[in-house]
């Protein structure tokens, strides 16, 4: 048999599309190609796939070699093709007798000896293969990571004579190597019981924490801003088996290691704020996921948040809407999730504290004014972090625990996945009509603040989310007046704005 087809996956954003590896040999002056719009990596596949071959003791043909990677308008890079374009010629050459070969996929970079080394992306090409019903012949290194996805038939490969061996049913190899068992543990370096004093501040975690609000914290320096954001993932819920793998996927792409021992950690992503638009949405000639998809199900703490580019800040803006991020560029675009809760801190004036008189009004405003009000509109939760006394910082009372406060927050998230299957955030007003219904006081009383403070319509239904993640929290089934008024307090920011525009 002179033609061979063997399965694979190129890497596409979070991706994994099918590619067919067509090898054929035919006459002709000894020759090696590899066509269907290879990159670098892939081309270098010729001299990697032949010394592999000879050092693994595999004959390689004498003839006109003609690979081709289809659909051969998708760009393919990497070295995730060399195992299944060693395969494609052992086949065609006769070397490897296979009947069903239709049934496996096959990932794996060579080394020249013939081992068979990692992967990135490896996540969304074995939830692809389970979808096709596939068995997948993939790196070893990779199979612990690969082991996450239940029931996908999988078998990890050292070396190609391995795979060799196995197809030909002369030593076949383990299907689904069991590890032990991962068990999440809740162990965080930070405790909310760190924190001293801030009832308030802690309140507004917490709300945020079970309803997936953002979050906005502002304050004189030393208040503890940065300190309770660190704190946010230990009162956070555990990730479902999905988010889980969604997020593992995100970080596979970009070929970060995942500690398996505590895979369902939320992330916590803090960049600097020098950071670029790019780095933050993501992006550059071969889009990678930026710092809102490395949140994705997680935290994305913004510290210092005027210091930041009015134009980085915008970019969050439709991501923080649609929980995804579309990256256009003029050979391909490509969609990350970024379902991300934003937590932002920042000083209210240049010199730390606006009434220390060491700024006029208008300096205080012309520092706040580089974010930008839309930008503002999207966060939920908006307090003023008080600066703390001698007495609440000398305090050697016991403060709560992350742990008492979570057992709260996971009361109030299941309450709310139960009822609608999602978080209270993440309502659209449709599902707010059915879910978030006011009686007609708490109605009344709701059109009067929202003339009163100007609220704009996405701040108006951003207060009753608020107010309906209280009453989960509360465990009331219906919006109270008292914690529609809790909602309507934590809007610090634009009670500072309309104090300051009085001067």
């Amino acid at each position: 048999m002179s033609l061979a087809r063997i399965y694979s996956r190129a890497q596409v954003g979070i991706q994994a599309p099918e590619v067919m590896v067509e090898v054929h040999l035919g006459n002709g002056l000894p020759a090696f190609h590899i066509v269907g719009l290879p990159e670098t990596s892939v081309k270098e596949a010729k001299d990697r796939v032949r010394s592999a071959l000879e050092n693994s003791q595999f004959g390689f043909p004498d003839q006109r070699i003609t690979v081709n990677l289809a659909p051969a308008d998708l760009p393919k890079d990497g070295g995730r093709f060399d195992l299944a374009i060693a395969m494609g010629i052992l086949v065609a050459s006769g070397q490897v007798v296979c009947n069903d070969l239709e049934r496996y996929e096959f990932y794996g970079e060579l080394a020249l000896n013939g081992e068979v080394r990692g992967v990135n992306a490896i996540l969304p090409s074995v939830l692809a293969a389970k979808e096709q019903g596939r068995c997948c012949f993939l790196p070893y290194v990779n199979d612990s990571l690969a082991s996450l996805v239940h029931g996908v038939e999988r078998k990890a490969v050292s070396s190609i004579q391995e795979v060799w061996s196995d197809l030909l049913n002369q030593q076949p190899l383990p299907l689904n190597i069991e590890y032990a068992e991962r068990v999440h543990t809740a162990n965080f370096i930070h405790d909310l019981s760190d924190v001293k004093g801030q009832p308030g501040a802690k309140r507004v975690l917490e709300i945020a924490a079970a309803g997936g609000h953002n979050l906005l914290f502002l304050g004189p320096p030393g208040t503890g801003k940065s300190m309770l954001a660190q704190r946010m993932p230990t009162i956070m819920p555990a990730m479902s088996d999905d988010e889980a793998l969604s997020s593992a996927a995100l970080y596979s792409i970009i070929g970060q290691s995942i500690d398996l021992t505590n895979w369902r950690k939320r992330p916590f992503r803090s960049p600097h704020h020098t950071c670029s638009a790019v780095a933050l949405v993501g992006g550059s000639s071969n889009p990678k996921p930026g710092e809102i998809s490395l949140a994705h199900n997680g935290v994305l703490f913004l510290d210092e948040l005027p210091e930041f580019e009015r134009k980085v800040l915008d970019s969050l803006r439709e991501p923080m809407e649609t929980g995804t991020v579309t990256i256009s560029r003029a050979a391909r675009q490509m969609e990350f999730p970024a379902q991300f809760q934003l937590i932002a801190a920042l000083n209210p004036s240049p010199t730390g504290c606006h009434n220390d008189k060491r700024a006029t009004p208008d300096q205080v405003m012309r520092y706040l004014s580089r974010v930008s009000g839309p930008f503002i509109d999207r966060i939920d939760l908006q307090i003023e972090l008080p600066r703390l006394n001698s007495a609440q910082l000398q305090s050697t009372e016991e403060e709560e625990s992350s742990a008492v406060v979570r057992s709260r927050v996971e009361a109030a998230y299941n309450r709310q996945l139960k009822r609608q299957g999602k978080v209270n955030a993440r309502l659209n007003n449709k599902e707010m009509g059915i879910h978030c219904v006011l009686g007609t006081a708490e109605l009344q009383f709701l059109a009067k603040a929202s003339e009163k403070l100007a609220l704009s319509p996405r701040s108006y239904h951003r207060v009753i989310k608020v107010a309906r993640t209280i009453s989960d929290l509360n465990g009331a089934d219906e919006i109270s007046l008292a914690e529609l008024k809790e909602a309507l307090n934590y809007r610090a920011f634009e009670r500072l704005i309309a104090q300051l525009t009085k001067y």
